[in-house]
């Protein structure tokens, strides 16, 4: 009986302890859950209810709206339009091959365009968006719209693209957009701030230069969606900034018929505000549609532009370096004037082909046949005579000229790094040579740089500048192509170029005779009227040097090969007695000056000074708005 009671205490004692145990473990339980659930539900209640926002609303960066560019009247020459896209996040899309194949369907792809698209897709992350088209119809970016209920994931946009309304006519000035790429992301911290898939931006020219002006900045939208990720309601939208609009100092209608001038034809057309240095217009030939590149440019036209032999990619008038010929002499004289080494009376006797200059062995000839007889300055300059001009750049000293030469903006940059493609070109000295190449300098090759031949080499906008430097009575003025600050003074009046203003006035007198006299180079090319009058220069720069068997020859421009003609080249400043504008004209491979380049001038001048008066008005009622 004894120990039967004792074993009984023992076993209730034992299930006590077993409840007590479970009991307490419960407890611990209950009391662990209900920390777990007031540390989720009150201590960390702003994390998940950020989450839970996350899941439920969503943020979409729109691409900015970007700047204009707008020529000197106001005229939009690269604006923006509404383009109707359709992106797709892969990773947010439930069955991706039924939605790729639904598309297809829907907006009729063809099998080379829908591999093109599973193409791009393998190529990015899984959560980048796969942009299946960046230009669609309104049609089909309707019906996309209408079966959104069926294409979980795919989400049309409106975004803004750019749109040149002129096409080729600003090309190289403008440059163009495109896709931006990972580099141009990396580089630029504006870029990346605003980037969205398909955001464009500038490649070249000033769409490149100020891409930071132009971005603009997001609209932002915030929306609801459910637990598919179908879009709910609109719950915010944020309005971007759209970039500034960048006004240029260009005139369209004469930009449009400096390249109607030079249709199928390589070359450049310069034309300056010689006391503001407002560039009016400024024309690279051949040149292309802008528009080709928005969207991609196809590999098709791709290829027709990089192959072109006349190198529509190149903007000539910046990057073009160029032999500026006869264009040189009225420096050479100027040059030689303000040393004192001639005056005008100094003469030279041009004997032709018979009797030409020669020196160690060398014989440098006059262009002209039959010679050109005595020649003084201005009739030198008038007729273009080559054997005067190797004397006076023989007497000169080659140190002077390039002196002389960069004075009046030749062998530099004329807009600083505005346009990173513009190249310097080149005005030799003797010291250039013995750097460079190592040699001392050569008497014939001073004789040759007279003659703007040889190692000097210079740009269509330098040759512009130095045109209107020379027909502002030698002043320094700073060229600009955006429309700026009124009182900033473009022209430097302390700042004269020359030692006495005489020899300026000598060598537009010069320049007069050449255009408006008898036997001058362009005479033919001459405008009587006084409202139109102009005085210029032309050039004939070879690309090959010229053999005995050549002289003998003399072939026609139309009977030698092409890559084997000269350049023609014309500068000119107008109107004569009031100047106001300078130009520069160069044709690849267009013969002479006189043919090619000159009459050009001739119809341009007539527009330019047509012109003057509705730019003036403009620009009055531009500065009485400020």
């Amino acid at each position: 009986m004894i120990n039967s009671s004792s074993d009984n205490v023992k076993k209730l004692n034992l299930i006590n302890r077993r409840m007590f145990l479970t009991g307490s473990l419960k407890f611990l339980v209950m009391i662990g859950l209900v920390s777990r659930l007031f540390f989720l539900q009150v201590k960390e209640n702003k994390k998940y209810l950020t989450l839970s926002d996350k899941n439920r609303i969503r943020e979409w960066k729109l691409a900015p709206v970007r700047g204009e560019f707008e020529d000197y009247f106001g005229n939009v020459i690269a604006g923006n339009f509404e383009a109707y896209q359709l992106h797709i996040i892969p990773e947010e899309v439930e069955d991706f091959r039924y939605v790729i194949f639904r598309l297809k369907d829907l907006l009729e792809l063809s099998d080379k365009e829908f591999k093109k698209i599973l193409k791009r897709k393998n190529e990015i992350k899984p959560w980048e968006t796969l942009i299946v088209s960046d230009n669609l119809s309104w049609k089909k970016f309707s019906k996309i719209n209408n079966h959104l209920y069926d294409l979980n994931g795919v989400k049309p946009v409106i975004s803004i693209s750019r749109n040149y309304p002129f096409g080729e006519n600003f090309t190289h000035v403008l440059g163009y957009v495109s896709q931006a790429n990972e580099n141009d992301v990396e580089s630029n911290e504006r870029i990346k701030k605003n980037f969205v898939p398909g955001l464009k931006i500038g490649k070249v020219g000033l769409e490149k230069s100020f891409e930071n002006e132009l971005i603009g900045t997001n609209d932002i939208e915030r929306y609801e969606v459910n637990a598919y990720g179908r879009r709910i309601s609109q719950l915010e939208f944020q309005k971007g900034e759209k970039g500034q609009t960048v006004r240029l100092t260009l005139d369209t209608k004469v930009q449009q018929q400096c390249n109607e001038l030079l249709k199928d034809q390589a070359g450049s057309i310069c034309v300056m505000d010689i006391y503001t240095g407002e560039i009016i217009a400024m024309h690279s030939s051949p040149s292309f549609d802008p528009n080709l590149f928005v969207f991609g440019i196809s590999k098709d036209d791709w290829q027709i532009i990089r192959n072109d032999p006349m190198k529509p990619l190149v903007n000539k008038t910046l990057q073009g370096n160029y032999s500026p010929g006869s264009t040189i002499k009225p420096i050479v004289a100027l040059s030689a004037l303000e040393n004192g080494v001639i005056n005008t009376n100094f003469t030279v006797n041009c004997r032709g082909h018979k009797y030409p200059l020669e020196l160690y062995g060398q014989t440098y000839h006059c262009w002209k046949k039959e010679g050109h007889g005595f020649m003084n300055l201005r009739n030198a300059m008038k007729q273009s005579c080559d054997t005067y001009f190797y004397e006076v750049a023989r007497k000169l000293g080659v140190d002077k000229l390039s002196e002389t030469a960069k004075k009046f903006g030749l062998g530099e940059k004329v807009f600083g790094g505005l346009f990173d493609i513009e190249k310097s070109g080149l005005v030799p000295n003797t010291q250039w040579k013995k750097n460079a190449l190592g040699k001392g300098w050569l008497l014939g090759e001073t004789i040759i740089t007279g003659i703007g031949q040889g190692y000097i080499q210079t740009t269509p906008v330098q040759l512009c500048l130095m045109t209107a430097q020379i027909a502002n009575g030698g002043y320094k003025i700073y060229p600009k192509i955006v429309d700026g600050d009124k009182k900033i003074a473009p022209i430097d009046k302390f700042m004269p170029l020359y030692t006495n203003s005489k020899n300026i006035k000598i060598v537009q007198d010069a320049m007069f005779a050449s255009t408006n006299e008898v036997r001058g180079t362009s005479y033919k090319s001459r405008i009587n009227d006084l409202k139109y009058q102009f005085a210029g220069k032309t050039g004939t720069a070879q690309v090959k040097k010229i053999t005995e068997k050549d002289r003998e020859l003399d072939l026609k421009t139309f009977e030698i090969p092409y890559d084997e003609r000269d350049h023609a080249l014309y500068i000119a400043y107008g109107p004569y007695k009031n100047p106001r504008y300078a130009l520069s004209i160069i044709v690849e491979h267009g013969g002479s000056g006189s043919a090619t380049a000159a009459p050009m001038a001739k119809k341009l001048f007539k527009t330019v000074i047509d012109r003057h008066l509705l730019r003036s008005n403009t620009n009055d009622k531009k500065y009485l708005d400020v």
